[in-house]
This record gives C-alpha cells, structure tokens and sequence, in this order.
C-alpha cells in the first residue's frame, strides 16, 4: 500500500532495500512523483514475492528528470506522468537506449483548496488560466482579481516542479502551452509538500495526482472541474475519469522499460509481476485502472519487442482510456 512519508526516502535518495543487499540483483526506477504509489506498491510486493532475492529501488526526481537519467542509461525503467517527448526521444536515440512504452494507469489530476475555503465551489478553466498564466506573475496575486466576487485575500499558489510531467500537463490543460506558467508559486516535486502547503493555509489552491489527494482527503478539498465541451462541473473521481467526463485534467500515465534491461531476467520478471498485479495495486492507491487488454497488451509489445511511443513524442490532453486502448493496439 502506498505510503506517503516514503516519499521523501525516495527523494533523499535513500534506498527502499535492506543493509546488506548489495550481493542482490538491483533494479533501478526513477522519474514521476505521480506513477511513484502505483511502482512502489508493486516494487513491494515483488520484493516480497522473491525474499528480497532481487531489490528494485524506487526514485523520485519528476517525470522529466527521470527520462535524463533513463536516457542516459542509468534506470531500468521510468516512472512518466506523460508520454515521452521529442527531445527525450531524440536523447534516449543518441545514447543507444530503445524502450518500450507502457500505459499502467489514468489520473485525475486534482486541483484542491483549503477545506475552509467556503467561496470557490468549482474550478473552471478560464480561472485556473488567470491563476497560473504566465503573465500573472507578480500581478494576480489576490482572489478577488480572480474575480470580484471572491474575496479580497492573498492568493497562495502551490503546484509541480519544472522537471516533472503532472506541470507540463497542467500547463498545456489549463493555461494551453506546456511549461507556460507564472514562477512565483511554491513549487515541489514533492507532492507531500504541496498537500502540507495547501491544508495550512485558508488562501492556497494547488494541483497534483489523484493518489495524493485521496491519502489526505480529511484536510483537503478537491475542487469539481467545468468540463468545457458540456459546462458541467465534474468531481475527479474514477467513475468519471472511465467515463470521459472529467476534462481537461484526466490523463493516462505511463512506465518505460528500457529494452537492452529486458535482457535480465530479473527486469523481465518484474515487468511480468507489474502487468500481473498493477491493476489491483493501482486501485489501491486511488488512481484509475485500465481494461485486462492494456496489461496483456503491454506484454505482448515486451514479447514482440515493439519498440517506441504512440504519442509520436507530444503530450495530448483530453484522451479517454477508449481512446488509448484503440491508440495501443495499432502499435
């Protein structure tokens, strides 16, 4: 089960396996804070499964940090909140890394406020733009410019850092470029931070995955999202992730096996636990599993060693699981 005071062991980098594990087979992960519950979850139950036979150490450092060192050849997986992007391609090609695309999961990317916030009921798009706009910055900086029926209080902001996927996200969603966003907010790749940021203050309003909503649900208030197509303000739920309401916030996310660590048997045998039991577990930690199809058919591209990403290297907002499904199976 997901626990989230080991997330700063993982950001401290401190390792998950016992002293005296150094004879074990290692396999390495890093990347997004987001997939972090979802892989440390079956990072544990593997581990239990082999008595610690083979250790798998689960890092932090963002979506985007954790392609840098993926692509550098330093992970055998990659934990990505978003699909892989052309540069991340270009840089995994020029190092000689070939990888292999998994979707494990949906998000419901979550805006929250203070649950002593009594003014905002709901978060419309063309708002959440104004708060974290490029051009906010230094300028939108109480709630009442937001607009002037809310009150005339500090507007405290806290969301993503640069390097991780849920801000490129968030960004191209709300404000419609990806890492288009004000720099003066309380930024963390430490979603832990975020949610402690926002449940002590009556004025703040931040944005993070699912997982780490739901773990603090008693001293956070998640904020319904108008989705734009139908005007309908919608509560990030699983329910509404599968039925494609909740827009423009829902997303899929992903892990990446590096293809050359398919090699070892211990990685083959991880990935082959991760398919297995990654729909179980990911319920566990609140995110939304995908249809049995999507974990065989993650298989199925490991066996035949399809290599590559359908996303062509672009983040894209406002995919359903029905569309990813039709996308994976043309691979």
């Amino acid at each position: 089960m997901f626990n989230p005071s080991k997330l700063a062991l993982a950001l401290a980098g401190v390792s998950l396996f016992a002293a005296g594990a150094a004879q074990a087979q290692v396999i390495k992960i890093d990347g997004s804070s987001t997939v972090y519950p979802i892989t440390e979850a079956v990072a544990e139950e593997f581990q239990k499964a082999k008595k610690n036979a083979i250790k798998v150490t689960v890092g932090i450092s963002g979506t985007g940090g954790g392609f840098k060192k993926f692509c550098r050849g330093e992970t055998d997986f990659s934990n990505a909140s978003r699909p892989i992007t052309a540069k991340e391609m270009e840089d995994c090609k020029a190092a000689g890394v070939e990888y292999i695309e998994m979707p494990v999961a949906f998000d419901a990317l979550t805006v929250v406020i203070n649950p002593k916030n009594t003014f905002l009921k709901e978060g419309k798009v063309d708002e959440l733009k104004k708060m974290w706009e490029p051009a906010a910055q230094g300028q939108i900086t109480k709630w009442n410019q937001i607009n002037p029926a809310y009150p005339d209080a500090p507007l405290k902001l806290f969301g993503a850092g640069a390097d991780s996927g849920t801000f490129e996200y968030f960004t191209e969603a709300i404000v419609g470029k990806a890492k288009s966003s004000r720099g003066d907010y309380t930024a963390s790749e430490d979603d832990n931070v975020l949610v402690q940021g926002v449940s002590r203050d009556v004025n703040a309003v931040g944005y993070f995955g699912y997982a780490y909503y739901a773990e603090n649900a008693g001293k956070l208030k998640a904020l319904p999202i108008v989705n734009p197509k139908t005007g309908k303000a919608v509560e990030p739920s699983a329910a509404n992730v599968e039925n494609g309401s909740y827009q423009p916030l829902s997303r899929p996310i992903f892990v990446y096996v590096k293809a050359k660590s398919l090699e070892k048997p211990e990685v083959k045998e991880f990935v082959e636990f991760y398919m297995k039991h990654g729909a179980k577990l990911t319920k566990e930690v609140k995110y939304v599993p995908l249809p049995a199809a999507a974990y065989t058919g993650n298989l199925e591209h490991v066996a035949k060693k399809k290599i590559g990403t359908v996303f062509g290297g672009k983040n894209e907002v406002g995919i359903t699981i029905e569309d990813l499904m039709k996308r994976e199976a043309k691979m």
